[in-house]
């Protein structure tokens, strides 16, 4: 039987703004707009008579957080107060539906029995209540039977957002400054982080782990309520390729109130056989769980001995930058009689409060809680502390799977660590054994010397998705050395089909299923080395994209300065390449460092959005061509150029004309309503 328990969930929402001046606010609306009346971008919108606010409707289980089952087994549901539960079904995309009995219910709970004949996998519940009906992904994860291991995928710090917060990375190397990986890489690649967290989601998922974890911070900005609809879309389609997401609040996700609303509870805990699984909530500035969380944390960890405890929470607990930022090894240090020799080697949040982080670490030692894992400073940690029992338990931290702010590689400070976008995979046994399969830990003298102790996925794999009412594309770029292949779930229209032509991966179409009025499709694919794709739609791509320039900013460029172009690129299916090239009077294509194919980069993080960059490095003074290219799936391309005169006095810009190649193209509103914002907007900002 699965138990799982929320804490209250009681917040106070205040809206503030991070300093944007009112034309860069307005220019997200103006934005917003576009893409909302495009005709091109979005997913089909879900059949009226389905919810899928779960929050409406039952505390547990959450979108990020299941409910975990065997055949013939029992979990709970836990509904909100007056709501009544009808029925409840499984379905996944390959398996059922599967109707769920009823067992029995109460004000507070409804107990669920798993058919005796369900197959393993991970489903979406339709909860039926006499308020309607709720669709939940992630819903319910049935195992064979009770693993015996956890291979814990693992992600932290995806920091999804609809702003335009891109990071760069090349090989190995990351940088938050794109002119300086130009000058290491002839091939940059803007990262944005809802491009990041779907790729790493996916990565695990293909790589069949047992769960996913998600240590925090799931979110940029707490109010950004397309950000947790984004976050809410990874975790469906990770969780509908068979891999069960949980995942936790971290400090941009206070205060909680649309986090609650669109993922799951503050804290809970859940268990899988004989592992217990606690989410704790360190709060926003604050950084340390309260004392009313740690006494729930020891009823449930009195309830369930002889499990092993892994508890989540997202402000580090050890943290000594002056002893040693990667983290160490503590040895035969008790809380009860050590506590001044272990306090300084805390976070300062958690020794602010002496009280709480001595408890908690007693709770570590009485409880035997093997492993904690946590996020947050976008660094990799590693600290074993080892009691005076003798028993090892591993307090881990994550670098960020999805935001650029963090110490780049090669570092901005040479005597700073560096760290790239990163998970990780980590393996608990049924005996408390913890190892990271995939990385090695130096230590020397106690002192953790490694830098990278995660694995660089989404740095070195990563997965662009173009979802439209015509159909499905993804470009894989796989820098790893070797090929992934496994399950990917995907979200296509109706009547929509593989087009071998267009695909140049190996794939099997495993199923296909409407849910609740969105079709899905899952397929076996294997990913190799270099740049590839799959195109799902539902019929060939004859339309070029549409490209036009909007403005330059500075207007008028001076020489050796760079300068940015901002510009409007949309296509019915998606564009797999997009960049700039400058060529000089001569015809010579310019380079910078090494990069002659400036790549461009999404204005925002919103789906279907239609607005680029591209930063260009400065010129000297002379006569140039800019070309802004984009090449669709089917290799339809177009191309926009525009004189450029850089000069030292009185600077002038000449026409932009436009030249296509291939087959003839199609204009939609939103290329309509950006052209005609944006350089009014842009502007009022000069």
């Amino acid at each position: 039987m699965n138990r799982f328990r929320t804490g209250n969930v009681l917040s106070v929402f205040s809206p503030h703004f991070d300093g944007d001046t009112m034309g860069r606010r307005l220019l997200a609306l103006l934005i917003a707009f576009a893409t909302a009346v495009s005709v091109l971008g979005g997913a089909p919108a879900l059949a009226q008579e389905y919810s899928t606010t779960y929050s409406d409707y039952v505390y547990l289980p959450a979108p990020v957080v299941p409910a975990f089952a065997i055949p013939g087994g029992t979990f709970e549901l836990y509904p909100k107060e007056g709501i009544h539960v009808k029925s409840v079904t499984a379905v996944s995309i390959l398996n059922g539906p599967y109707d769920l009995q009823i067992v029995s219910s109460n004000d507070k709970s409804v107990t669920l029995k798993a058919p005796d004949d369900i197959a393993p996998d991970t489903y979406f519940l339709l909860i039926k209540t006499d308020k309607g009906t709720l669709v939940l992904p992630n819903g319910l994860k049935v195992f064979k039977e009770w693993p015996k291991t956890l291979k814990i995928a693992w992600v932290s710090d995806t920091h999804v957002t609809t702003g335009a917060k891109v990071g760069y990375v090349c090989e190995d190397y990351f940088q938050s400054d794109i002119y300086r990986l130009e000058e290491m890489c002839s091939n940059p690649i803007p990262l944005h982080s809802a491009v990041a967290t779907y790729s790493a989601y996916q990565y695990w998922a293909m790589n069949h782990a047992t769960i996913l974890i998600n240590t925090g911070d799931e979110v940029d900005t707490s109010g950004d309520a397309t950000g947790y609809n984004i976050m809410y879309d990874i975790t469906k389609l990770a969780s509908a390729s068979g891999l069960p997401v949980i995942g936790i609040k971290g400090n941009h996700d206070d205060p909680p109130t649309i986090y609650t609303q669109v993922l799951g509870p503050r804290y809970f805990y859940v268990t899988i056989g004989k592992f217990l699984i606690i989410g704790l909530d360190t709060g926003g500035d604050q950084g340390y769980p309260t004392m009313d969380q740690i006494e729930w944390m020891e009823k449930v960890l009195e309830g369930h001995k002889g499990y092993i405890p892994i508890v989540l929470y997202h402000h580090p607990y050890f943290f000594s930058p002056r002893w040693n930022y990667l983290g160490g090894v503590i040895e035969n240090l008790d809380p009860s009689t050590d506590w001044d020799k272990i306090k300084d080697l805390l976070r300062p949040s958690w020794a602010s409060q002496e009280e709480i982080a001595k408890r908690f670490l007693e709770d570590v030692v009485k409880y035997n809680i093997t492993l904690t894992m946590s996020g947050h400073i976008h660094h990799d940690m590693y600290w074993l502390y080892t009691d005076k029992n003798g028993n090892k338990h591993y307090f881990l931290t994550l670098t960020s799977t999805g935001a650029p702010d963090k110490e780049p590689n090669p570092p901005a400070n040479p005597s700073h660590s560096p760290t790239w976008y990163g998970s990780n995979l980590v393996v608990v046994d049924e005996n408390g054994n913890v190892e990271m399969p995939y990385v090695s830990v130096d230590i020397e003298d106690n002192k953790v010397k490694s830098d990278f102790m995660s694995v660089p996925v989404p740095q070195r794999f990563i997965i662009f998705k173009h979802e439209t009412d015509f159909g499905t594309a993804l470009k894989f770029f796989n820098d790893l050395d070797h090929s992934v292949t496994g399950p990917i779930a995907v979200q296509v229209p109706a009547n929509a089909k593989v087009d071998p032509d267009a695909t140049n991966i190996t794939y099997k179409v495993i199923a296909s299923r409407e849910i609740a009025g969105q079709y899905y499709m899952l397929l076996n694919v294997t990913i190799p080395q270099g740049v590839s794709q799959l195109v799902i739609d539902t019929g060939k791509d004859t339309e070029k994209p549409v490209v036009q320039i909007a403005y330059l900013q500075p207007s008028h460029p001076k020489p050796n300065s760079n300068f940015v172009v901002y510009f409007t690129a949309q296509d019915n299916l998606g564009i797999r390449d997009l960049y700039a090239v400058i060529y000089d009077s001569n015809g010579n294509p310019v380079k910078y460092g090494k990069v002659d194919k400036f790549p461009a980069e999404p204005s925002s993080g919103k789906p279907g959005d239609v607005f680029y960059v591209v930063q260009l490095p400065g010129l000297e003074s002379g006569k140039y061509r800019l070309e802004i290219v984009a090449e669709d799936f089917y290799g339809n391309k177009a191309v926009v150029t525009k004189d450029l005169s850089i000069a030292t006095s009185k600077p002038s810009t000449g026409t932009a004309t436009s030249t296509t190649e291939e087959k003839g193209g199609i204009c939609g509103p939103a290329a309509v309503v950006g052209l005609a914002f944006v350089p009014l907007l842009l502007r009022r900002r000069r």
